[in-house]
């Protein structure tokens, strides 16, 4: 829960009276926004849901807390990852979440939740595949839960904690006006590899493949993106317009993005599909796990960061002076 986003929503979900409603029938966001009031989070927790982690006191500081799944055919297919991609990946999203918070990942616990059918080797692929994404990232495994399922079911579970180092946390809702727009890492390469793996053409780009199959957060950017005085920052984890949305709503402003410099990440990925398909993957693609932030203007960008626009009085999200809806990726929709 703690990755849940604050934005409002736009008709009410939970009206007694009303027809028996799915899942299928509300989005992720307006779920949340009935789910999240009902939890007391108590005086340990300095931050409760709505950013990409949760902030906790301890005796010695703080620690920061978050929590990911992936469900087979939902988040991975068998036929295109391994248990070690699978492993790899159910790391990677967990930790770019403790990085966009400006923090170090320290520690995670694992659940993994199978079908008894299940074979052995697999279970073992995912751990070896943790395991080296934690041994990469200097992140201790600290135990989790085996849990069995229903036919066909298998789903692998991270909560991930880090540590704040003594900084505050960078959270979502602190843009403010006149602030830049920046993002640390690439925009739509993994889109663009779940929409090549989809067609059987894998081999058109086999970098825009690897990062679907298993994304490479920059996770010492966080950490640097704080010192240097990120004002809001989030893990693009659903697509660059609802994601930047969420920043939008929470911090009160308007993120107006500059066309020309998402140009290059749409001429990258033109070649295998198309310019309109390529602009879609950029705007709208999931699963990236690049770093958005917001830095006050004036201030030299950290090294690997790139400008995409500044932050104005206003709300939503625009592209060249263009309203863009937030789209992109949603648990539920059908």
């Amino acid at each position: 829960m703690s990755d849940a986003s604050d934005l409002p929503v736009d008709e009410p979900v939970g009206t007694p009276g009303h027809a028996v409603r799915t899942l299928a029938d509300v989005n992720e966001d307006a779920l949340l926004a009935e789910i999240l009031p009902v939890f007391a989070t108590g005086p340990a927790a300095l931050l409760g849901p709505g950013d990409d982690t949760a902030v906790l006191a301890t005796t010695g500081g703080s620690v920061i807390a978050t929590t990911d799944t992936m469900v087979r055919d939902r988040d991975w297919r068998d036929a295109w990852s391994s248990g070690r991609d699978v492993g790899a990946k159910v790391v990677a999203q967990n930790l770019a979440d403790i990085a966009a918070m400006g923090g170090r990942p320290t520690g995670v616990l694992v659940t993994v939740v199978a079908d008894p059918a299940t074979t052995v080797e697999w279970v073992l692929e995912v751990t070896r595949g943790i395991a080296a994404a934690c041994q990469e990232s200097h992140v201790a495994v600290l135990g989790g839960d085996l849990s069995s399922a229903p036919p066909g079911t298998l789903m692998v579970s991270i909560t991930a904690l880090g540590s704040l180092d003594g900084r505050p946390p960078v959270l979502r809702r602190g843009a403010r006006p006149g602030d830049v727009v920046a993002v640390c890492g690439t925009l739509g390469l993994a889109a663009a590899g779940w929409r090549l793996l989809e067609s059987g053409r894998e081999d058109e780009d086999t970098q825009a493949v690897a990062l679907q199959r298993c994304p490479c957060p920059p996770l010492a950017q966080g950490p640097l993106a704080a010192t240097a005085g990120a004002t809001s920052m989030l893990d693009l984890s659903d697509g660059l317009l609802r994601d930047a949305t969420r920043v939008a709503r929470a911090s009160g402003v308007r993120l107006a993005l500059d066309g020309s410099a998402l140009a290059p990440d749409i001429r990258r990925i033109t070649p295998v599909l198309g310019p309109d398909l390529a602009r879609e993957c950029v705007l709208a693609g999931g699963e990236e796990h690049a770093l958005l932030a917001t830095f006050p203007c004036g201030i030299r960008l950290p090294a690997g960061w790139r400008a995409l626009g500044v932050v104005e009085q206003g709300d939503g999200v625009t592209i060249d002076g263009v309203a863009e809806k937030p789209r992109g990726w949603d648990h539920f929709s059908p």
